[in-house]
């Protein structure tokens, strides 16, 4: 369903509302991930991957543990709401929607019998290398020249036929190294499997009875965007 959307009314209402980057991918494109994991399996009938982002300010990379999570807990959720505006702006020209957010893109719990699994809808960074908004590097996050890897997405899976971006042509790591150097649990140390694992128990800590990233190394060494 197009409804008269294109890619260019789409991309203005992200910007719009407050995001710094927009990019479309097509549904089909999401081949490679894992059953359950597609565009296609959260919303039935979705053609389209609208990928938001805006970049935390560089400044957080120099702050401490408590402060980089507050500004990335804060970036979380104005992608959130960015996301919601743009779903809503979709929908009212008669398309089906879903606003994926910052940090419920990864999980949501489905009822399967007498107990809850955890299912996934997309996976934003991937989704955001797919809609021509970077590409994935070393350290597993999406970089660009421009905003290195502090980007932060959300996205808007809708039914609306657009046209999807290309895919950025872009080679930010080259030859360096520093982020698998550096990284204090080895989860870069593949690059082919990224140590999901071992990244989250090293990076995330409750302190005080809260979730808080005691690391952010890979992000810190990055010299993409600076």
């Amino acid at each position: 369903m197009t409804n008269g959307l294109n890619g260019e009314t789409v991309k203005e209402y992200g910007l719009n509302a407050g995001a710094s980057v927009v990019g479309i991918a097509a549904s089909k494109d999401f081949v490679s991930a894992p059953e359950g994991f597609r565009p296609s399996d959260a919303l039935e009938g979705c053609l389209s991957v609208i990928v938001l982002g805006a970049p935390s300010p560089k400044e957080a990379l120099l702050k401490t543990s408590v402060e980089y999570t507050d500004s990335r807990n804060e970036m979380l959720a104005k992608m959130t709401i960015i996301a919601k505006v743009v779903a809503k702006r979709i929908k009212n020209q008669g398309c089906k929607t879903l606003a994926i957010s910052a940090t419920g893109g990864k999980y949501v719990d489905v009822k399967q019998g007498e107990r809850k699994e955890l299912f996934g809808h997309i996976s934003l960074k991937h989704a955001a290398e797919l809609a021509g908004l970077g590409v994935i590097g070393n350290n597993y996050l999406l970089t660009t020249p421009q905003y290195g890897n502090l980007l932060w997405f959300s996205a808007v899976l809708t039914d609306a036929d657009l046209i999807p971006d290309e895919r950025a042509q872009y080679t930010g790591c080259d030859n360096c190294n520093k982020c698998v150097e550096v990284c204090p649990s080895k989860a870069l140390d593949n690059n082919a499997l990224f140590g999901k694992k071992e990244c989250a128990g090293t990076c995330f800590k409750m302190v005080n009875g809260k979730l808080q990233i005691v690391c952010f190394l890979c992000r810190k060494v990055c010299p993409n965007g600076k």
